[in-house]
């Protein structure tokens, strides 16, 4: 009876109230670092507390963290991100010997205990000795680069790669780019257009066959894709080919009249109603 006993409530006026009993089993320890964090929001403190409860080599994939809670996969994705920001979760991918690439995913419960030993490392590791010669003095820190060149100094065909990369999002809305990795990924690009692809033919390469679950870093995927999937140049004799303009593809459309979908660079009829109409 003295462990099921309850403790007496306080005897304030206002503010919580804390009745507690032991845990026998089934639970977890959560640090008041993690439960009382000021900048992590509540998705995440909760989503953290419900990984740390988990045996290892259960699944914390969004979709699955998703059909868990009534969040929504945009929600869960942000307080995983919060988590990863200050060290509750790290991911990384990995390549299985079949080749396949998957996300692992790792748990800390204790951030500030492993920041701590890992400083502790660093102050035990052993120190030059002073009898040693002084390491010469190191290369003066180059000035930082502005930003971004102007653009009458970038080359024609990078800029030519970074509209191509910015419009992938136009054929797959998965294929979001920041600008900055738009400039980044630019003369991977623009390595393929040098070798006489058209437009069309990267899009088309750097979109082929994308896996139907989410994709967490399009640029990662992206900068995988052209640099693995780089063509061969060609022969000196194929120089002398000219090489084909792209063909612009255009939306697709619903016609007016008969709802029949196709292709034009503006709204309208399709063209058996045009011609209908104009027969009329």
């Amino acid at each position: 009876m003295a462990d099921q006993q309850l403790s007496a409530p306080s005897r304030a006026s206002s503010g919580i109230r804390h009745i507690n009993h032991d845990h026998r089993r089934g639970y977890v320890k959560i640090g008041n670092h993690l439960a009382q964090h000021r900048e992590l929001s509540m998705t995440a403190i909760g989503l953290a507390t419900h990984i740390q409860s988990l045996p290892t080599g259960c699944k914390v994939t969004i979709k699955a963290l998703a059909e868990r809670f009534p969040e929504g996969e945009v929600r869960i994705a942000a307080a995983l991100r919060e988590l990863e920001a200050h060290g509750y979760l790290a991911r990384f991918q990995e390549r299985l010997p079949s080749g396949r690439v998957v996300t692992c995913t790792v748990s800390y419960n204790n951030p500030p205990a492993a920041r701590s030993a890992e400083t502790a490392r660093e102050r035990r590791a052993p120190q030059p000795s002073q009898d040693t010669e002084p390491d010469p003095d190191p290369d003066p820190e180059p000035t930082p680069a502005a930003e971004e060149a102007p653009e009458e100094d970038i080359p024609e065909v990078e800029l030519q790669a970074r509209e191509l990369l910015a419009r992938l999002r136009l054929r797959d809305p998965r294929l979001v780019l920041s600008e900055r990795d738009t400039v980044r990924l630019a003369p991977a690009a623009a390595v393929w257009l040098e070798r006489g692809l058209v437009p069309g033919a990267v899009t088309a390469a750097l979109t082929r066959g994308l896996p139907p679950t989410v994709i967490h870093s399009p640029a990662a995927l992206l900068a995988h894709r052209l640099r693995e999937q780089l063509p061969p140049r060609l022969p000196d004799p194929w120089a002398a080919y000219p090489v084909l303009p792209d063909r612009e593809i255009h939306p697709i459309r619903a016609c007016e009249d008969c709802d029949l979908a196709f292709r034009s660079p503006v709204p309208g009829r399709c063209k058996d109603c045009a011609a209908a109409a104009s027969a009329a």
